[in-house]
């Protein structure tokens, strides 16, 4: 099931870069010896928006009429593909597993504030002094730790489908729903990019809304996009769950929050979300009817909504 990322050389410890897919983002940002892929996605001239996506999937998982909604709207955004997934660096020398690497007392590679820092990377790459962010799911959970170590870089955030950076290892699995995680588990298809399109859209479809029909021609289209079948490596999840924090608790955050949570996340707890809003100053959580660990065609305009509303309480205060 475990497959590492393709190398553009051979090593056997530390970081790797990918190998170039066809589709070349519009940049690279560095974070030491890091390399973080990233994307211009438009809206230039429009407020700064980051999209931090979660684990073990690419820049690419973000739909397209979303983004279309947050241009819309006034933003101008950027997305960008986490350390160890995607075209961002790897490190393949460093294997954990996703549910253990929480527990272990040291981090499988690097820490959350290493994380942190990517994202403040590719603000200076494309030459942002600070930005909203909109995290999903693990993204979300990266976002809050983004705005504790550099509350003077983060002007508001969106969490969508995602848990508390306060809560320990014991109530985050209080937090997850282990029938949709043993489900996913169990999923088998061969080694080759037709295998890895179709472990992508099993995942899609696991995870999509059940107050919406499944829209498989557009969660194709983004999976076609991604060539480096990340949603297969499960060290890479455990890596990135791995990364230990050791920041400020949620309380420290002073910008704009809006917690929203679909009440049919087939993967995460509703109560993981009023944790998380009740944690930080002021947040406001949003339950959304039907909605699953995504967000739906249908709800596009309504999220983009919400994170408008909450970017302009940033503008007044």
């Amino acid at each position: 099931m475990n497959r590492e990322q393709p190398q553009t050389q051979s090593q056997s410890v530390g970081p790797a870069e990918p190998v170039e897919p066809h589709l070349a983002p519009t940049g690279y940002a560095r974070n030491g010896g890091v390399r973080i892929a990233y994307e211009d996605l438009g809206g230039e001239g429009g407020d700064p928006l980051l999209l931090v996506m979660g684990s073990a999937v690419t820049r690419f998982w973000w739909p397209d009429g979303l983004v279309r909604a947050l241009v819309d709207r006034g933003f101008h955004v950027v997305s960008f593909d986490n350390r160890d997934s995607g075209q961002s660096t790897h490190f393949p020398a460093s294997p954990a597993h996703p549910v253990a690497s929480l527990f272990r007392k040291e981090a499988p590679a690097y820490s959350g504030e290493d994380v942190a820092d990517d994202a403040v990377a590719v603000f200076d790459a494309v030459g942002w002094s600070s930005a909203h962010l909109f995290g999903h799911s693990n993204g979300g959970l990266r976002a809050q730790r983004i705005a504790l170590r550099h509350p003077d870089r983060v002007r508001s955030l969106a969490l969508s489908a995602s848990v508390s950076s306060d809560a320990g290892p014991w109530k985050l699995l209080r937090r997850i729903r282990f029938g949709t995680v043993a489900k996913m588990a169990r999923l088998r298809f061969p080694e080759t990019r037709e295998g890895d399109l179709a472990m992508g859209l099993a995942v899609s479809r696991a995870l999509a809304s059940p107050g919406y029909p499944f829209d498989e021609a557009e969660a194709l289209s983004r999976i076609e996009k991604d060539v480096t079948g990340s949603v297969r490596d499960t060290n890479s999840m455990g890596r990135q769950h791995g990364a230990h924090w050791s920041g400020p608790r949620l309380h420290a955050i002073a910008v704009p929050t809006v917690v929203l949570h679909g009440d049919g996340d087939q993967l995460l707890r509703t109560a993981g979300a009023r944790d998380l809003a009740g944690a930080i100053p002021g947040a406001r959580l949003v339950v959304t009817p039907g909605v699953g660990h995504d967000i739906p065609g249908p709800m596009h305009e309504r999220y983009a909504e919400e994170v408008r509303a909450n970017a302009d309480r940033a503008v007044r205060t």
